[in-house]
């Protein structure tokens, strides 16, 4: 199995501690996600998919393990392409949700705005390893 490295940004949200951003492209545009390794599945903010999605996406009344801690409606897309550095997902089937409140907690401290997060779906399959010391996710191909 060939590993990928990929940079990650580390950032301090005040008293909130660190966070890590890692650098994705959907759309053929780049996006700022949060790495979140407490998180079942990666989620993308519902107006990036509305914006680039909107004739086909589905929307769910149901509540999954993603969006357990929300009541806000599910919205269920295909993005054609996620890449993570220089590995590649095509078709990737995710969920969407609105995720401007926390695009703007980071903005506000002067980070940038967030796309997405990072959940367990994409880094146990391509078993993730994260490399605190030098700032990179290792990722299997």
């Amino acid at each position: 199995m060939k590993t990928i490295s990929i940079p990650l940004k580390l950032i301090n949200l005040q008293d909130d501690g660190f966070h890590l951003l890692v650098e994705v492209v959907v759309f053929k545009e780049k996006h700022f996600a949060v790495l979140d390794t407490g998180a079942s599945r990666s989620v993308f903010d519902k107006s990036l998919i509305e914006k680039h999605l909107a004739e086909t996406i589905t929307v769910s009344e149901e509540i999954n393990a993603a969006t357990l801690f929300t009541t806000t409606t599910t919205i269920q897309a295909t993005i054609p392409e996620l890449k993570i550095g220089r590995l590649k997902i095509p078709y990737y089937e995710t969920v969407a949700f609105d995720l401007q409140s926390v695009s703007d907690t980071y903005q506000q401290f002067g980070h940038p705005p967030i796309g997405c997060i990072i959940g367990g779906d994409i880094l146990m399959k391509h078993k993730a390893i994260i490399d605190y010391e030098n700032l990179h996710l290792i990722l299997q191909k």
